[in-house]
């Protein structure tokens, strides 16, 4: 298996940080296999959408909808509501993986590998690629 390690500066707001790019130039030559992507955060995940056409706001708006930064939350410090970026990982998992033919990612068509981050307290992100040969 071979591993690298990218860094992403997510800023000081909530974003979708389209990866697909960084994604596909890892991939590229080396044939069949799986890309697994792997957020090591406790307040990001990743996901699966089409972006520029609106749906990564729509993620972000539902993401505030269901999980409101106000202050319900148990788990306090920080920036007010923080806790819920807490939680952001159990709707948007830290990790996802996609099969790889001929050293393409065999997304569909309106398809990226997004980080999705809505921690404004942490605007430094690693995110992990594995590609694992077939």
């Amino acid at each position: 298996m071979d591993s690298i390690t990218i860094d992403v500066r997510t800023g000081g707001s909530s974003v979708v940080h389209d990866l697909t790019r960084d994604c596909a130039a890892f991939c590229r030559d080396r044939g069949d296999g799986l890309l697994h992507v792997f957020v090591p955060h406790a307040t990001a995940g990743v996901a699966i959408i089409e972006t520029g056409a609106g749906s990564d706001d729509d993620l972000l708006t539902a993401l505030d909808d269901l999980l409101p930064r106000d202050d319900r939350w148990v788990h306090q410090h920080g920036t007010p509501g923080h806790g819920r970026d807490h939680v952001v990982p159990a709707f948007l998992a830290p990790s996802m993986t996609v099969p790889v033919l001929g050293g393409r990612m065999t997304l569909g068509t309106w398809q990226s590998v997004c980080l999705v981050d809505t921690n404004v307290d942490n605007p430094d992100r690693q995110v992990r690629l594995s590609f694992l040969a077939g």
